[in-house]
C-alpha cells in the first residue's frame, strides 16, 4: 500500500527541437548615384601609349580609343573600338567644348570620325582640363585623361 501513497513518477517531456529560421538575406549592394557631371566619373581603366602619329588609349593588349594622323590629308581620325552596323552618334565632351560627331563603322571592329587637323575639338582634346569624355551610343562611355600623347599627335599633324 505505501506505493499506493507514493506520487506517480513523471516523464520529463522531451526537448523541443530547435527550428531553423532561413538565413536573413544580405544587404542590398550600395549603388553608386548616377554620374551628374562627366567630370567626376571615374577615369576609364588604362594608359596612352604613342607611336608614329597615333595616340592609342587601353590596355596592352587591347585598344579602346584611339587619335591617328594622316599627315598627308592633314587629318585626324579618331576611333572606338566596338560593332555597329550603321553610323552612329558621337559625343566628345571637354571642359571646354562639347560637340556632336558621326562616327562611321569601319572593317576591324571600329567606329571613326575624321576631323581637319587645325579643328579646334582636337585642342580642347589636348587641353581639357584632367580629362575628355566619349560617348557612342550602345557602348560605355570613355573617360579618358588629357596626357601628352593626345596633343603630340594633333601637333605632329599640323607640322
Amino acid at each position: 500500500m505505501a506505493s499506493a501513497c507514493s506520487a506517480p513518477q513523471m516523464v520529463p517531456p522531451p526537448a523541443p527541437q530547435p527550428t531553423t529560421r532561413p538565413a536573413p538575406p544580405p544587404p542590398p549592394i550600395p549603388q553608386s548615384p548616377p554620374i551628374k557631371d562627366w567630370r567626376d566619373a571615374p577615369q576609364t581603366a588604362g594608359d596612352w601609349r604613342y607611336e608614329s602619329g597615333t595616340a592609342q588609349f587601353g590596355s596592352a593588349t587591347s585598344t579602346l580609343f584611339a587619335l591617328r594622323c594622316d599627315r598627308a590629308n592633314r587629318t585626324i581620325s579618331l576611333f572606338r573600338t566596338g560593332n555597329a552596323p550603321q553610323d552612329l552618334p558621337m559625343t566628345v565632351s571637354t571642359t571646354s567644348e562639347t560637340r556632336s560627331l558621326l562616327a562611321t563603322p569601319q572593317g576591324a571592329a571600329q567606329l571613326a570620325v575624321t576631323l581637319p587637323a587645325n579643328d579646334r575639338l582636337l585642342d580642347a582634346m589636348a587641353f581639357s582640363r584632367g580629362r575628355f569624355a566619349v560617348e557612342v551610343n550602345g557602348l560605355p562611355t570613355l573617360y579618358l585623361p588629357a596626357w601628352p600623347e593626345v596633343a603630340r599627335t594633333v601637333e605632329d599633324c599640323r607640322r
